[in-house]
């Protein structure tokens, strides 16, 4: 199933080889690894290996992603995953939207994870299943829905169009991944918007509320929608972030 257009400009993949402690970073759907970058530098500036891989399918072109499936997406995190494991000693993951989804199901499936960071994670979102269960005939594509942004300056490197065949998968992965939540037990920073239109919050409580982990916490983000990586809270995520990583390092 290879990809029949060229990478978008920007939407290229970012690692860095730094020392034994690696964070792998997550796009959403339809997204790229341009919503993941600026933690990524920053975490790579502060001395993390740092892998920020692009999900198949994705930033290229909206029939590239009706191609894929959530098979292929776990695929390129797990390959991503391999590559620090290669290099790194302590592994931590975070992603943003359906990118947090991935995030929980690497922790589902590698307990020796150290400590993931969900964004605006995506386990339940009623709207797609209710449009699932409709019936009747849906459009092929729907719209974009990206740059779901408080910032009025900045826009998210996304598709223009949403694939119904990428949502059916994307409906997929998030029930396969809610049923799991009892498998984590690392520790947990869940960020959370408190106006979101594209998750609804609930998510983030479904999530603190699934998971095992002892050490788990949710910061509420006030001041941004979903695409809390490039909104006015961009920092906030990083500094706590960062505060997380460095404690729970040996």
């Amino acid at each position: 199933m290879n990809e029949q257009y060229p990478v978008l400009r920007g939407a290229e993949p970012f690692y860095a080889e730094n020392g034994p402690v690696g964070v792998l970073l997550v796009h959403g759907f339809t997204g790229t690894p341009h919503s993941m970058r600026p933690l990524a530098e920053a975490y790579a500036q502060a001395g993390y290996t740092v892998c920020l891989p692009r999900l198949k399918g994705h930033g290229t072109h909206y029939e590239d992603m009706e191609r894929t499936t959530f098979h292929d997406w776990i695929a390129s995190v797990e390959e991503g995953y391999e590559w620090l494991k290669q290099r790194c000693e302590t592994i931590f993951v975070t992603g943003l939207s359906m990118g947090g989804t991935l995030t929980l199901y690497l922790a589902e499936q590698h307990p020796e994870i150290r400590g993931i960071v969900p964004i605006n994670a995506a386990v339940d979102i009623p709207a797609i299943t209710a449009g699932m269960a409709g019936g009747g005939e849906v459009p092929r594509y729907l719209d974009s829905i990206g740059s779901d942004l408080k910032k009025p300056d900045v826009k998210e490197l996304s598709y223009e169009k949403t694939p119904t065949a990428s949502l059916f998968q994307l409906a997929q992965l998030m029930e396969r991944v809610k049923k799991e939540l009892g498998r984590i037990a690392c520790p947990a920073l869940i960020f959370v918007s408190d106006e979101d239109h594209v998750v609804p919050p609930g998510n983030g409580d479904i999530i603190f509320q699934g998971i095992q982990s002892p050490d788990k916490e949710i910061v509420r983000l006030r001041n941004s929608y979903h695409v809390a990586t490039l909104d006015y809270d961009q920092q906030v995520i990083i500094e706590r972030s960062l505060q997380f990583l460095a404690k729970r390092v040996d």
